[in-house]
């Protein structure tokens, strides 16, 4: 029992069926989201081809919370297939597509307030990038079911992402400006380079640079969720089937993808100094771990040592001083929160997600040995401070 409410800062929905559809502009639905009926299943079509993403983007039915957990644990040894550990699946709950219903469930799990993200919308940017104008359209319709159905600051306490694209700067900024009239206090951004052109750029170079102004003078956060982020291209190289499939990712896949997003991602901003141009700015990246840290920070301050000139301090305390991180519970978070910082961790439990944790609060007891001090700073304070 913890003697504070806690503050998730991952949190799921499950889209509603129409959640690309609903607001989509009649000209551009053919090029973005539609759905079709194909040996008697529902298949979502991106672009007009079938998206395979997730495996069952109705939703309905759908996994138990938590019900992947030995598996991510690394403690599944029936040797059962991942569609097999699924379990029986249910009849999507009202919690999962409705407000009101959230808050009822959040307040018998002991949660004052969360961030929520996609679990269809983060697999999407990478399946349009040959079409950045159906990226544009597909995401702006998607913003709008999202004011709508969940709303950016409902009741104070429900904190949904809008999805932001970098694929066309003006476009992505007036998204921006659309969100923040509406309250959003956090938006999510690609964990990946921006394609343009058919090339790939990263998003923190100069080029960019109006966006994260107006991102660092609204005083918001960027998350950088999970999600397809298109690394699976590098395992093409060595397995040229490989894409990006939610839960099966082929061994090869597992080893040579995992933590790349986050450690690129994070190593670019700091490099390409976008921080040193915008020092308010302030990165969360949920759930994508936290394993790839230290690795990473040793690298940055080793690269600093080998270029001289290029940063204006050691690149570890810029990284500190602007990245937050949430551990995965399956993890050693406290070990990450020596590592990342007891001020710069976040707790998220990925509810209501199969790999996630079904109680959410029990995350605290994998952080116990940290102290009742830091145990409430992860699990509520820094993310009313960051959600300030």
């Amino acid at each position: 029992m913890l003697d504070f409410v806690a503050c998730d800062a991952d949190n799921h929905y499950y889209e509603a069926t129409d959640a690309f559809t609903r607001h989509i502009e009649p000209s551009m639905a053919k090029r973005c989201m539609q759905w079709a009926e194909l040996n008697g299943r529902q298949r979502l079509l991106v672009g007009g081809q079938v998206n395979e993403f997730i495996p069952n983007p109705t939703f309905d039915p759908v996994a138990k919370p938590g019900s992947l957990q030995a598996f991510f644990k690394g403690n599944e040894r029936s040797g059962k297939d991942v569609k097999s550990l699924f379990g029986e699946l249910e009849p999507i709950r009202a919690e999962y597509r409705d407000r009101d219903a959230r808050l009822v469930v959040m307040d018998r799990q002991g949660l004052e307030a969360t961030w929520l993200f996609p679990t269809l919308g983060v697999g999407m940017e990478q399946s349009l990038l040959h079409d950045p104008d159906a990226i544009i359209a597909a995401f702006r319709a998607f913003n709008r079911w999202l004011d709508e159905d969940w709303g950016f600051a409902y009741r104070g306490r429900l904190f949904a992402a809008p999805y932001l694209s970098l694929v066309d700067l003006d476009a992505a900024i007036a998204e921006l400006e659309w969100a923040l009239d509406r309250g959003a206090r956090i938006v999510c951004v690609r964990t990946a380079p921006v394609t343009i052109a058919n090339q790939t750029v990263s998003p923190f170079v100069e080029e960019f640079d109006a966006f994260w102004a107006r991102v660092a003078e609204a005083g918001i956060v960027t998350a950088f969720h999970g999600g397809d982020t298109g690394y699976a291209h590098h395992v093409a190289a060595w397995e040229p089937a490989a894409r990006g499939r939610a839960f099966f990712a082929s061994p090869l896949q597992r080893v040579i993808a995992k933590n790349r997003a986050a450690t690129e991602t994070m190593a670019a901003a700091i490099c390409h100094k976008v921080f040193d141009r915008h020092p308010r700015l302030r990165f969360a990246v949920v759930e994508n771990g936290s394993a790839w840290v230290r690795d990473l920070l040793h690298k940055l301050d080793l690269a600093a040592t080998q270029s001289g000139g290029w940063f204006g301090e050691r690149p570890s305390d810029t990284f500190h001083r602007h990245v937050w991180v949430t551990p995965f519970w399956e993890d050693d978070p406290a070990g990450a929160a020596e590592i990342v910082g007891v001020e710069r961790t976040l707790f998220g439990s990925d509810w209501p997600h199969a790999e996630g944790i079904a109680d959410p609060l029990s995350y605290a007891d994998a952080i116990a040995g940290l102290g009742d001090s830091a145990v409430r700073r992860i699990m509520r304070d820094n993310f009313l401070e960051l959600n300030a």
